[in-house]
């Protein structure tokens, strides 16, 4: 049997990390004096990530107006790579007032996107001397351009999802649903008591949880949910306990324990009716 030879997958928890190993892995593999993570608001150019082989061209968590930057030009020159083999020859670089202080140097700068075309900024690299790019430094500075774009809409797709994770239903003006769906994990447990307790301030009175939608749960969630039924009634909001499974009471015996003297109700229905609700079918005629 042989052996496989290939590493660890990657996976980046955020934007920041991502940009941190692209910045590492050109480093690796270009001998350029400066890489870089512009991000911009249409106005203020701001360094975010920056790696420096020598001089210190630019430096991290600086600002600029961006239009007296690199990254402005790149930006003006659309989705493909713009090289500047040389500084002092660039029409378009000599427009700009930094253009001085890099004489003869070098520069590759691509955007980076949102996923509704917007620009988040730019991946750029500088240097003071000349350096020679060649199409294998375009290609991967278009590659990681198109891993970063991804990797926005990642996360922005995740900060909606997270949004959407934790909703509360109404059924009168001080009385909501949690209906908590699907795989629940230690980090949207944490997620969701931040959202619940900030939403449940306002004027409620009884919030009804309802796990009967639990698809999966992680045994190290007990104390996060166990923090939320404390800090509801903290806050003078009584919970309402539905819908715990056998699944639950056996994979995480200690919550469904430790909720024993809380209100609980064996489902959804049931804590409704409880309450003086009454489901009726509209018969027409």
């Amino acid at each position: 049997m042989e052996q496989s030879t290939a590493g660890p997958s990657r996976q980046f928890e955020n934007f920041n990390e991502a940009a941190n190993q692209v910045l590492k892995m050109l480093s690796g593999r270009m001998n350029i004096n400066t890489l870089f993570i512009a991000r911009n608001d249409g106005e203020t150019n701001t360094i975010t990530k920056a790696f420096n082989r020598n001089d210190e061209l630019v430096k991290e968590g600086s600002e600029s107006p961006l239009d007296q930057t690199f990254c402005n030009l790149s930006i003006q020159h659309g989705q493909e790579a713009l090289k500047i083999a040389d500084i002092s020859k660039d029409k378009s670089a000599q427009t700009l007032e930094i253009a001085s202080d890099f004489d003869n140097g070098s520069f590759m700068g691509i955007p980076i996107y949102y996923e509704n075309g917007k620009v988040y900024g730019t991946i750029c690299g500088l240097d003071k001397h000349p350096y020679d790019f060649t199409p294998e430094d375009q290609e991967m500075f278009e590659m990681m351009s198109s891993l970063l774009t991804y990797i926005l809409e990642l996360e922005t797709a995740q900060k909606e999802i997270q949004k959407l994770s934790s909703p509360l239903v109404p059924l009168t003006d001080d009385i909501s649903i949690l209906p908590i769906i699907g795989h629940i994990t230690v980090t949207r447990a944490m997620q969701m008591v931040n959202d619940v307790v900030n939403k449940a301030g306002r004027g409620l009175d009884i919030l009804i949880i309802d796990f009967s939608g639990i698809t999966q749960i992680d045994q190290q969630i007990e104390q996060p949910l166990l923090d939320l039924v404390k800090t509801l009634k903290v806050m003078g909001v009584t919970p309402v306990i539905t819908g715990i499974t056998p699944s639950i009471a056996l994979n995480v015996p200690h919550f469904a324990h430790s909720l024993k003297g809380e209100r609980m109700e064996a489902t959804l229905k049931i804590a409704i009716e409880q309450m003086g609700f009454v489901l009726t079918k509209k018969i027409e005629s």
